[in-house]
C-alpha cells in the first residue's frame, strides 16, 4: 500500500475544511466550494523528494545545461520574469538570462512561461496555453495529446504527461540539432522506445547511483523492470503538485467562513458579479479550463511551424483547426497572480493593473497597447512586434474578441485588492525550496 502523504498536515494547512455561507452583504453572491485534500493528486514523500531533486536538476536537458527550474523558478513565482524567455543558448537566471555568444539560441520562446501553483489539482483537465495536452477519460490512455496512446502509456496523470514536451523542445530543452544524443534523437523521430530520446534521459538518471536508489524506493517495480522517462515525469508531477499547492490565501480562507473584508470583499463582489470575471474563472481553482479569445496582445515569433513565415499565435486553433477557436487561449488559475507576470500569453504586460483593465476593455485595448514587455537583450531574435506592427493582422485579432466594458478607477482598485487575496505565502515560497546539490552533480540555479 503507498505512503500515502497526509497532505493537510504536509502541507501546513488548516484541518477540516467548511464551506462558505457566512459571507458578510458585500460578497452575497454564490461562491466556489474550497478545495480539500481529495481536490488534489496523491503523492507519496519519497517520490515528492525524487521529484525536486529532478526539477532542479540540468541532467534532464540535451546539453546537461537546463533544469526545469530554469523557466519554472521559485524566485519568479514559479515562472521567469520575462514575458518571453531564452532556453537553448542563454546563461543565467531571469531577466538577467542572456544568450550565450559560444552557443547562440535561434529564437526566443513563442509563449510566456505559465505558473506552476496548482497544476496538482485534479480540476486542472487541460495543460498548455492552447491546451494541446488534455485529460479525456474516452481515450486508453486517458489523455489527448498530439502523439499516440501507446507514446504516452505509464505517464500517471496529465501534470507529469505534460513534461514530455520541453525535453523535446529543441529551444527549451532538448538543444539544437547535431549537438547532443538527444536532440539528435529527436531529429531522426526516435521519441520512445530502445534509444529514442526519452530514454537516453532516462538512462542519464538512472546511471546515477542516488538516483536509482530513490527511484528504487520511490517506485520499488522499477528494480525489476528499470527506470523509464515516466518514472522520472510521475516524481517531477509529484513535486510540483505538493510543492505548489496553493489554498490557504485570504480567499481560501474566505471560501471556509472567514469572510474578505474592505476592498478586497468589494472586488470579490465585482469579480464574481458585475464584472463578470467568474464566468470564465469559475470554481475554486478561479479557471473554467475553457479558451476564451480575450485580445491579449501578441509579440516574438509565435508558436507555429519553424517553416512558417508569420509570426501570430493563433491559440486554440492551432490544435483544431476551428476558426471559431482562432485566437483563443486557455483561462489561466489566478492564485499568487500579483506576482506571477509579466500577464498574457505572451507576456505582453508587464503590469497587472494594465493588463486587468485592457483585458476587461476587449480587442480594441490593441490600440492603445503601451508594448512593456520585459524582454532579453537579444538581437538575433526574430522581430518582436510584426504581428502588432501589421493592421491587417491587429484587425484579425479585434474581430474574434467579444466586446469588452470598461472598468472604473475605483472598480480596478477594488478588483486589484481581491487579486491580492489570492496569495498563498506558503505556496509562493516553496515547501522544501531549491535543493543545494543534485545527485548529477551539476550546478544549481539559485
Amino acid at each position: 500500500m503507498r505512503n500515502r502523504i497526509v497532505l493537510g498536515v504536509y502541507m501546513g494547512l488548516a484541518g477540516v475544511f467548511g464551506m462558505a455561507g457566512t459571507a458578510g452583504p458585500a460578497v452575497a453572491q454564490d461562491l466556489p466550494a474550497p478545495f480539500t485534500d481529495d481536490d488534489f493528486l496523491t503523492v507519496t514523500e519519497a517520490e515528492v523528494a525524487l521529484g525536486q531533486l529532478l526539477f532542479y536538476d540540468p541532467i534532464l536537458s540535451g546539453n546537461r545545461n537546463i533544469s526545469c527550474a530554469t523557466c519554472h523558478h521559485p524566485r519568479f513565482a514559479t515562472g521567469d520574469g520575462v514575458s518571453l524567455g531564452l532556453g537553448e543558448g542563454g546563461k543565467g537566471l531571469g531577466p538577467d538570462r542572456l544568450p550565450d555568444p559560444a552557443n547562440m539560441p535561434e529564437q526566443l520562446i513563442p509563449r510566456n512561461a505559465p505558473p506552476l501553483f496548482n497544476m496538482g489539482a485534479r480540476a486542472v483537465t487541460v495543460l498548455f496555453a492552447d491546451g494541446r495536452i488534455e485529460a479525456d477519460p474516452a481515450r486508453p490512455s486517458g489523455l489527448r495529446t498530439p502523439m499516440e496512446d501507446e507514446m504516452v502509456a505509464g505517464f500517471a496523470n496529465l501534470l507529469s504527461a505534460q513534461t514530455m514536451f520541453p525535453v523535446l523542445s529543441q529551444d527549451e530543452m532538448a538543444g539544437h540539432y547535431q549537438e547532443n544524443d538527444v536532440s539528435q534523437a529527436v531529429r531522426q523521430g526516435f521519441i520512445t522506445g530502445e534509444n529514442g530520446a526519452w530514454d537516453r534521459i532516462a538512462d542519464r538518471v538512472a546511471a546515477i547511483p542516488a538516483y536509482a536508489e530513490m527511484f528504487h524506493a520511490a517506485y520499488p517495480d522499477t528494480t525489476r523492470r528499470g527506470i523509464a522517462f515516466t518514472d522520472l515525469s510521475n516524481a517531477i508531477a509529484a513535486f510540483v503538485s505538493a510543492e505548489w499547492r496553493a489554498d490557504d490565501s485570504a480567499f481560501d480562507r474566505a471560501l471556509r467562513g472567514e469572510p474578505l473584508t474592505g476592498a478586497a470583499a468589494e472586488g470579490q463582489a465585482l469579480f464574481f458579479g458585475e464584472a463578470g470575471c467568474s464566468a470564465c474563472h469559475s470554481g475554486a481553482l478561479l479557471s473554467d479550463m475553457g479558451y476564451h479569445a480575450t485580445g491579449a496582445p501578441q509579440l516574438g515569433p509565435g508558436k507555429g511551424e519553424r517553416f512558417e513565415r508569420h509570426q501570430k499565435d493563433i491559440g486554440r486553433m492551432r490544435v483544431t483547426g476551428r476558426a471559431a477557436d482562432a485566437y483563443a487561449f486557455r483561462t489561466p488559475p489566478l492564485r499568487n497572480v500579483l506576482q506571477t507576470g509579466p500577464w498574457g500569453h505572451a507576456g505582453a504586460h508587464a503590469d497587472l493593473r494594465a493588463f486587468v483593465d485592457d483585458h476587461a476593455a476587449g480587442g480594441r485595448a490593441l490600440e492603445h497597447y503601451a508594448r512593456a514587455a520585459i524582454l532579453p537583450a537579444f538581437e538575433g531574435a526574430k522581430p518582436v512586434w510584426a504581428v502588432l506592427d501589421d493592421p491587417a493582422q491587429v484587425e484579425e485579432i479585434e474581430a474574434a474578441v467579444p466586446a469588452g466594458r470598461a472598468l472604473a478607477p475605483e472598480e480596478l482598485d477594488a478588483l486589484m485588492a481581491f487579486l491580492g487575496s489570492l496569495t498563498d505565502e506558503v505556496a509562493l515560497k516553496g515547501r522544501l525550496g531549491v535543493p543545494d546539490t543534485v545527485p548529477s552533480g551539476l550546478p544549481v540555479e539559485r
